[in-house]
């Protein structure tokens, strides 16, 4: 759930409000919606010490300008001048964990897209089963898994094939009921089916209209796209040079109209932080959305191999733990665990720690068979931690995961998710997988995670996160996050899928330092030494309506690593 820039900077402002002139530098994000939850946020579990007092200071520091970029190392930080509080990581290791040593090696089980676990900054951190001989093609440990030397592939087939492209749950749901109902009549309709034939018609309209959408916005996205590599060949001609930089463009100062409409349209381009590459990004994702998340004849699912309306069959998938598209996986995996101090490129978090590939997510929804399977299978091969960056609007078989989250909230496995990047309240809208279970009850090791700005003030919360008073425990760094991608590269990303590896990884510190503490003791420890921010005014996700943070998760608060290693410290003491 990588957040792209806010839709692209409002799809680059209505198409560079036809490159005539120049537009509001800000806008809202289009999946903004309006939300009156007045709700006061419920406390977190009891904490027998007390919270840590909000800071004294102020939060836009003023000893120092505010930088114009995010540094590349932020989130590991307390702050930097005049923005919002970083994990704090540095002083944990210089301060808390100085001179000591881990006394564990904790497993953290990423179930995503795919790791690149070949890469520099990660090779050391991959998990290995020992009870397997590689590539024998024999299960050795008699799992059920065949060669699961790192992990396991859910979305693969027995050729080695894997699925990359999928459909959204939407289209799933749409097409299942368009088989029963799209040739009927509603008169037709017996009594027992109608309860599903309104779902079916109100589906359908959701459906089209999200496919419509998607189908302005490529076309949008398109125009824009022409427009500025119009505008900067123009320029290129003009200045008579192959390259064109963004000081170049500054520095026109003369020209034809043409020339001058150029300048314009790439000074506002620039202006909301764009580049030719985020358009081309913005561009395939929004192709990705016509040709197959919402194509009602798109089905992959052929290529695993699975009785896929047997929703609890368990042995299928591969071995194959990068898949065809690593991205999102690998660059989540180097926020919980990249080698630290080692000058490849960044710092993760946790160290020791060793990371299980767990192929669930594709280019689309997730499938519940697969969540459900995912889950069991880190369980049951021993991880301490799941991290989960990824999650959707509808569950149709959402018993079936509730099955796995009980399982493995049995086994004392903390399971942290990513609260999703539609600026909207889930305490009020759908976002699935969830603690929460359909008979009644919720998992215990369980944290919701909202992302936070590195600019802090009003824009302390990311203005793509989801929130809730109720249903997200707390917030940390998710805006212009470096970290690991496949082939030895690094990059920024924002999104709640970066925050929630954020806990995963100091969840995993904690345990590694600190190994008699239960699941439910990092839990605990994590939220109650959150950085309080309750009474700050922020602008709200989605909307910009002026809250106190307080409103958005049930802590107010951003996690902080030294406060919770402190914390850590004196509660293993005190027993």
């Amino acid at each position: 759930m990588t957040q792209p820039r806010p839709l692209l900077a409002l799809l680059v402002a209505l198409v560079l409000s036809g490159c005539a002139g120049a537009p509001p530098t800000t806008a809202p994000s289009p999946s903004a919606t309006a939300d009156t939850t007045t709700s006061e946020p419920s406390a977190p579990q009891a904490d027998p010490d007390p919270a840590p007092a909000e800071p004294a200071r102020p939060d836009d520091a003023a000893s120092a300008p505010a930088p114009t970029t995010a540094p590349q190392d932020w989130f590991h930080l307390d702050r930097v001048p005049q923005s919002g509080p970083g994990l704090d990581t540095r002083a944990a290791y210089d301060d808390v964990l100085a001179g000591r040593a881990p006394r564990d090696t904790v497993r953290v089980a990423v179930l995503d897209s795919g790791i690149d676990l070949d890469h520099e900054d990660l090779a050391a951190a991959a998990w290995t089963n020992a009870d397997e001989v590689p590539n024998n093609g024999v299960d050795d440990d008699n799992n059920g898994y065949v060669d699961d030397l790192h992990g396991w592939n859910f979305i693969g087939g027995p050729d080695g094939e894997n699925v990359n492209q999928d459909t959204y749950e939407l289209t799933r749901l749409y097409v299942r009921l368009r088989d029963r109902f799209g040739t009927m009549d509603s008169s037709a309709v017996p009594p027992s089916a109608r309860a599903s034939y309104r779902r079916y018609q109100r589906l359908k309209r959701t459906f089209r209209e999200k496919r419509q959408q998607a189908q302005k916005r490529l076309q949008q996205v398109r125009r824009a796209e022409a427009a500025v590599n119009n505008s900067r060949g123009v320029l290129k001609q003009h200045l008579k040079v192959d390259t064109l930089t963004q000081s170049a463009v500054q520095n026109v100062s003369a020209g034809s109209p043409e020339v001058r409409r150029a300048k314009k349209t790439l000074q506002f381009f620039y202006q909301q932080g764009l580049t030719p590459a985020d358009l081309r990004a913005f561009k395939e994702q929004l192709q990705r959305q016509v040709e197959y998340n919402y194509n009602p004849s798109f089905n992959p699912r052929p290529i695993v191999g699975d009785d896929y309306s047997d929703k609890r069959e368990r042995q299928y998938g591969n071995n194959d733990v990068t898949g065809p598209d690593a991205s999102h996986g690998t660059h989540v995996a180097g926020i919980v665990g990249a080698r630290r101090d080692n000058g490849l490129g960044m710092d993760g978090i946790a160290s020791p720690v060793r990371i299980m590939s767990v192929r669930t997510v594709p280019n689309g929804d997730e499938r519940d068979k697969d969540v459900a399977n995912a889950i069991r299978y880190a369980a049951e091969n021993g991880a301490d931690i799941i991290n989960m960056s990824f999650g959707k609007k509808y569950s149709p078989h959402k018993e079936v995961v509730d099955a796995a989250v009980q399982y493995a909230d049995s086994m004392g496995v903390l399971m942290v998710h990513a609260a999703g990047n539609d600026g909207a309240n889930v305490d009020s809208t759908a976002n699935y997988p969830s603690p929460t279970y359909d008979d009644g009850g919720e998992a215990q090791r369980w944290i919701e995670v909202g992302a936070s700005s590195w600019k802090g003030g009003s824009e302390l919360a990311a203005r793509f996160s989801n929130y809730g008073a109720e249903r997200v425990d707390v917030f940390a760094p998710g805006q212009s996050i470096y970290s690991t991608v496949p082939n030895d590269e690094y990059k920024r990303n924002d999104g709640t899928s970066m925050a929630a590896p954020m806990v995963s990884g100091l969840a995993a510190l904690l345990m590694a330092y600190y190994p008699s503490l239960s699941a439910l003791d990092v839990r605990d420890i994590i939220l109650n030494t959150a950085t309080q921010r309750r009474t700050q005014e922020v602008s709200r996700p989605g909307n910009g309506a002026t809250v106190a943070f307080e409103k958005l998760s049930r802590t107010g608060a951003i996690v902080n690593a030294r406060a919770a290693l402190q914390r850590a410290q004196e509660r293993v003491a005190s027993k």
